[in-house]
């Protein structure tokens, strides 16, 4: 495949000039027909735009010809002439000019970070302390550090480097993981503990408060998709919630700030180069590939998902997560694969979707931001938090290294010893059938099989199976009564708040209901 590329560069090369050649050709025979129309007489009667015309079209020509005789005599040191301090950016220092973010609580440290990302259209790291990582102190990878080194110490690593793999990144994590060997997992903790656990390290160690309730939904989610969607007020942890997870975990959380202008998967993977002929790779492909090698949890965070349309960028995402084999979840990448590619690329050039990465989502809804539409929330698992929690005096934990292998069984063995019982099986069906004939919302088959992954998990991590159908019923069916008719929702909303409390017990559907009167009193 590689050495196709030097015949494809003649081939334009030689387009090019036959184009060039054709208007100046052009050109000339405008000239011949008017120099005949006055039989070589007054040259001055070509006025106007003619002359005018032709002589810009000889400087355009000198100038092609001057342009592609550079490009064909430095070969590789074109690359050169285009650089930033061409265009007027100097990025380093811009680089130099970042300052350290001042010592504030851990959640407003974490939105300071995501402002200055924000402005520079960067992924965000965060340390210990919640201040941003710079991209020459980037913990993600010792492969990442070589590289940054490289390239700071010598500027023409990447020109010598020409001669490698287009994944100048990806090919330096096969390089890692040749002699990678398993490390010891913290595998003998159960659902039940890893939340108390969780929930005192963040409070603990991060200063970061959140109920049990909130807790248990949150790992109760990771069992039903790889998308998680985090609602509420601003300044009530959102983001804070998937960052303190992953650094429970022991595995730095990645955060990608959402840009307005995205709207393909380009966006959030790369693309490849042709100038350079490199494929430009962001963090989350860098990740991704990783997430392929190992055992660890991964949580990357897109961070205000809807100020771009999700439907745009995470598109393809969207479609792979609905396969049900994990195998078959391959990320398209580049159109085929080359000798000197990374090793985990397949030969028609796709990526496998890791199964130990999850996608936690932040959103909020202003005028600034874009509705998400029912095709993202119905293959995402939403939660709402809608208040901080009180601070309280949390014992000391440490974090865990925990397995994604240790806790897919962890889901898999609540699932078969907290099914759900048949008594709620048929509260369930009777008000899919109520649901059905009031408003023409049924359940579907993605619904029933979400609700049997999430329930029995919630009740293993401590909550109770009638807390958890209120649950997941009022995010994944009430929801879409806002698509209803408000006035008929309106008229309707006290006998399907009767109705609950007949089928399930009163006042043993509080959010169901809570979603019922709010949709009430927005009309």
């Amino acid at each position: 495949m590689k050495k196709n590329r030097q015949p494809r560069s003649i081939l334009k090369l030689t387009v090019t000039l036959l184009c060039v050649a054709g208007f100046f050709a052009l050109l000339v025979s405008a000239f011949l027909v008017q120099w005949k129309k006055y039989e070589g007489r007054n040259f001055e009667l070509l006025r106007g735009s003619m002359k005018y015309v032709f002589i810009a079209g000889v400087f355009l020509l000198l100038s092609l010809l001057f342009t592609l005789s550079v490009i064909t005599s430095t070969r590789g040191t074109a690359s050169k002439l285009i650089t930033p301090a061409f265009f007027g950016v100097d990025f380093k220092k811009d680089e130099e000019e970042k300052k350290p973010l001042k010592s504030v609580e851990a959640s407003d440290r974490l939105e300071e970070a995501l402002s200055i990302a924000k402005s520079k259209s960067d992924t965000v790291y965060i340390d210990k302390e919640g201040r941003p990582i710079t991209a020459e102190d980037r913990d993600y990878s010792s492969a990442a550090k070589s590289v940054a080194a490289q390239r700071k110490t010598d500027p023409s690593a990447e020109e010598e480097n020409e001669g490698g793999s287009r994944f100048y990144m990806l090919t330096e994590i096969d390089k890692e993981y040749e002699l990678y060997v398993r490390p010891e997992y913290d595998d003998g903790i159960g659902l039940r503990e890893l939340c108390e656990v969780f929930r005192n390290f963040a409070a603990g160690k991060l200063k970061l408060y959140y109920d049990i309730e909130d807790i248990r939904r949150f790992i109760g989610a990771l069992a039903v998709t790889k998308l998680i969607i985090l609602q509420g007020m601003s300044g009530t942890g959102k983001t804070s919630l998937a960052y303190a997870f992953g650094e429970f975990l022991n595995n730095k959380t990645v955060v990608v700030p959402i840009q307005p202008m995205w709207k393909e998967r380009t966006d959030l993977v790369g693309y490849y180069n042709e100038f350079t002929r490199r494929f430009n790779e962001t963090t989350l492909l860098y990740k991704m590939y990783e997430a392929n090698c190992n055992e660890e949890i991964y949580v990357t965070v897109l961070d205000e998902m809807n100020i771009a349309r999700v439907e745009y960028y995470f598109a393809e995402f969207l479609s792979l997560l609905e396969i049900p084999n994990p195998d078959g979840r391959n990320l398209d990448v580049v159109a085929d694969r080359w000798e000197d590619d990374p090793k985990l690329l397949q030969h028609n050039g796709k990526l496998r979707l890791p199964t130990n990465m999850w996608f936690v989502g932040t959103a909020n809804n202003d005028d600034s931001t874009f509705s998400i539409s029912d095709k993202v929330y119905d293959r995402a698992m939403v939660l709402n938090l809608d208040k901080k929690a009180v601070p309280f005096d949390a014992p000391n934990a440490k974090n865990v290294k925990l397995s994604s292998t240790h806790l897919e069984d962890l889901f898999a063995r609540a699932q078969r010893e907290f099914d759900i019982s048949d008594r709620n099986l048929r509260r369930i069906k009777k008000l899919d059938e109520y649901m059905v004939k009031t408003f023409h919302i049924t359940f579907g088959n993605r619904i029933m099989k979400q609700i049997r992954s999430y329930v029995p998990v919630l009740v293993a991590c401590g909550g109770t199976e009638l807390e958890a159908l209120d649950d997941i019923l009022s995010r994944k069916v009430f929801r879409k009564l806002e698509s209803k008719n408000p006035v008929y929702v309106k008229q309707a909303a006290d006998g399907l708040c009767s109705y609950l409390d007949e089928l399930f017990g009163e006042d043993k559907m509080p959010l169901c209901k809570e979603s019922v009167r709010l949709i009430e009193q927005n009309i």
